[in-house]
């Protein structure tokens, strides 16, 4: 967004994770009504489908799904984009075609499928574990120990969500991740989800991660080459986290099946929250705080009929 490369039609209206009460449906759909409690993951074109709106259009066919009485409007807005950037990265179909020049697919099975819950087992590592969400599919998958990398205030957090053991990267550079994932676990880490992708945190996750393993990134690999195993059969993924891609529907598909039952069964949590003042008004704020790094542990939520509008 601040790069400028994503909203370039006027009018434009961004955001692209919501959540929110149906008011409406399209002939056929049949698999949401009238006064349902969704969540669900925008595309920012047309403008009629941007999430900084009180209203905006849904695709009923693709990344949406019922909210669970357990969790609010707020905690529901938190989790569209982020868990589908992890589960598309971590549990991609390894033939599948990859979407927009991205690159990797792990072939991992879920762990809603009927041989994925518990099937692995061994050390895997998230860097950046305050987004949460890998650590838990990790946690469910069967890997241990669950090894992160977070501030020394979230590490509580992290735990709560499935973390072992939690490097404080205040204290650990990344060059001296190596050595400190060696001072918890001398088996082979085969998974490594760099939630960071820095540069310095992608050359440190590739050289822990063991031969024939994945390592999945969420920004331009500098390291490996995305799509291709190298020699020692190390595969680098550069997952993209959209579920309105054609090349990602079938795991965003069976994702958004299963997500109302582990939402409801509390296995997946949504993120902590931070309610915005002030509507879509607060939004420019927030923008201005993660941009100078001033957020951690938390997502910002915005609640649109929270705006006030002036006349002048």
């Amino acid at each position: 967004m601040k790069a400028g490369y994503f909203n370039d039609e006027f009018p434009g209206v961004s955001g692209n994770d919501a959540a929110g009460t149906v008011e409406e449906v399209g002939e056929g759909v049949t698999n949401v009504k009238k006064g349902d409690r969704v969540l669900f993951q925008c595309w920012w074109k047309p403008a009629d489908r941007g999430a900084f709106q009180q209203y905006c259009l849904a695709d009923a066919a693709t990344g949406i799904a019922k909210i669970p009485a357990n969790l609010s409007f707020d905690e529901a807005a938190t989790i569209p984009s982020g868990f589908a950037t992890a589960v598309i990265g971590l549990y991609g179909e390894r033939e599948a075609p990859m979407p927009m020049g991205r690159g990797g697919r792990t072939g991992l099975t879920a762990p809603w499928e009927a041989t994925g819950k518990g099937t692995y087992s061994g050390p895997a590592l998230v860097i950046g574990g305050a987004s949460s969400v890998a650590i838990q599919l990790l946690k469910l998958s069967g890997y241990s120990p669950i090894i992160t990398t977070a501030s020394a205030h979230n590490e509580a957090y992290c735990k709560a969500a499935g973390a072992t053991h939690v490097i404080d990267y205040h204290k650990v550079a990344y060059p001296d991740l190596p050595a400190a994932v060696a001072q918890i676990t001398s088996a082979a880490v085969s998974v490594v989800y760099d939630a960071i992708s820095l540069e310095d945190s992608q050359k440190a996750a590739w050289q822990i991660l063991a031969s024939r393993g994945n390592l999945i990134v969420t920004l331009p690999p500098v390291v490996g080459k995305a799509g291709a195993d190298a020699e020692d059969g190390k595969r680098l993924v550069w997952t993209f986290g959209s579920v309105h891609d054609p090349a990602n529907h079938t795991v965003s598909d069976a994702m958004y099946r299963a997500l109302p039952g582990l939402l409801a069964e509390g296995v997946i949590k949504p993120n902590a929250i931070e309610v915005l003042p002030g509507g879509l008004a607060g939004i420019s704020g927030g923008l201005e705080r993660l941009s100078r790094g001033n957020v951690s542990g938390v997502k910002l939520v915005a609640r649109p009929q929270e705006t006030l509008y002036s006349n002048e």
